[in-house]
């Protein structure tokens, strides 16, 4: 599947920060990892800090599919809020979910800022805003609800909006919570900080059969090379379906921009906080550590339609008056655009575990707009999955939930 176009904006700022071999022979592991994107380094990374011998694969070049069209947004909120979620799926795995996701905000942040290279890891505000008169009152239940659970969030009426921001909303949630990062980067710092304790990395590998048997699976590349491993971990994101009997995910296309440097950020409160909102789909943006803005959305229901030329071009110019009607004194010019490729699930959760036809094999699927905190909950539930350590976490992401 393609799963960007356009000039992906990561890529073309960092280069190329590594280079990996690709599998030119056969191998033996205790884990194999499929998937060379952030959800991959985040699960080989956590694996590999325990011991455990790891060898991950990548069919492109490392960071080059969905990870390197992510805008990467660090939020503990997910694309369904804490009152949708406990209807759907209770109130304790609602209210769990969501302090799963607060740790792994914090678990990114500790990840990305440890060493020299901080990978543009910002701590920031995030804003939720009303996009309707009538999300108003959707907005309070939903402020009231987090707060019972201990989440520092403050509701902002129109006129706190307009005394800190250049434009008027019907109401707004301010979580204190939330972060923004080159996850590009990030997943070459992982996999860079786990290679000297033995993991192996290889790219332009494509794995084109499975084998399992009662020691565990065999993966057979293109090129013949065989990996047997006792367990293999599926980080293939959105190009998962195709190796399970189930739809779990609507795929969509979505796109984003990034501008030149801007001088001010006149109109932008609370330190240039995220910002998104409750319509569906929703316009968010971000700023990045070189002083560029970074926004997206505009889906469209098909998972290839970022392939066509002249819809990227449009889709994008959609996202240029959506922010400008929210900062008009800010003044842009786009450097690059592209489009990607999108998948929300029935409840917004992700899906991490096992599926019955595959009986050696995990899956770390964090679909959903906050995909990488999504991974990071997955690589420490699937490392105590393997270490057969009871985790009752599990049972919330569970594929047949």
């Amino acid at each position: 599947m393609d799963l960007t176009s356009g000039a992906p904006f990561w890529i073309i700022r960092d280069g190329l920060p590594a280079v990996y071999p690709k599998l030119m022979r056969d191998r033996v592991c205790d884990v194999a990892v499929i998937g060379g994107g952030i959800t991959g380094a985040l699960v080989a990374h956590r694996f590999a800090q325990e011991g455990i011998q790891v060898i991950l694969i990548e069919r492109r070049e490392i960071g080059h599919g969905s990870t390197a069209a992510t805008t990467a947004l660090i939020q503990y909120e997910i694309d369904s809020s804490l009152c949708e979620l406990i209807e759907r799926v209770g109130e304790a795995h609602a209210v769990r979910s969501y302090e799963l996701c607060q740790e792994a905000v914090r678990g990114i942040e500790r990840l990305a800022t440890e060493g020299g290279d901080g990978c543009g890891y910002r701590r920031k505000k995030s804003l939720y805003l009303a996009s309707r008169p009538r999300d108003r009152e959707v907005l309070k239940q939903e402020h009231d609800a987090r707060r019972r659970m201990g989440i520092e969030v403050d509701l902002l009426d129109p006129q706190d909006i307009v005394q800190r921001f250049s434009f008027r909303r019907p109401a707004a949630l301010l979580s204190q919570l939330a972060g923004e990062v080159d996850a590009y980067r990030l997943t070459h710092k992982l996999l860079a900080a786990a290679i000297p304790g033995g993991l192996e990395v290889y790219d332009r590998t494509v794995v084109s059969k499975i084998e399992t048997n009662n020691e565990g699976v065999e993966l057979i590349t293109g090129e013949g090379c065989r990996i047997r491993a006792r367990k293999v971990v599926f980080a293939t994101g959105y190009e998962t379906p195709e190796y399970l009997d189930k739809k779990i995910v609507t795929l969509t296309s979505t796109f984003a921009l990034a501008t030149a440097p801007v001088d001010s950020f006149e109109g932008w409160g609370e330190g240039q906080c995220l910002i998104w909102e409750t319509a569906r789909p929703y316009f968010y943006a971000r700023t990045t550590q070189d002083g560029r803005i970074m926004m997206g959305g505009a889906d469209r229901p098909f998972a290839t339609a970022h392939k066509q030329d002249k819809l990227l071009s449009r889709q994008t110019a959609k996202l240029e008056k959506q922010f400008t009607r929210l900062f008009p004194q800010i003044p842009i010019d786009v450097d690059w655009s592209w489009g990607g490729t999108f998948g929300e699930t029935k409840d917004g959760l992700p899906y991490i575990g096992t599926v019955p036809q595959f009986p050696h094999g995990y899956f770390a699927l964090g679909y959903g707009g906050n995909g990488i905190t999504f991974s990071l909950i997955a690589a420490d539930l699937l490392l105590d999955l393997f270490l057969q350590r009871r985790n009752p976490d599990l049972e919330i992401f569970r594929f047949d939930r």
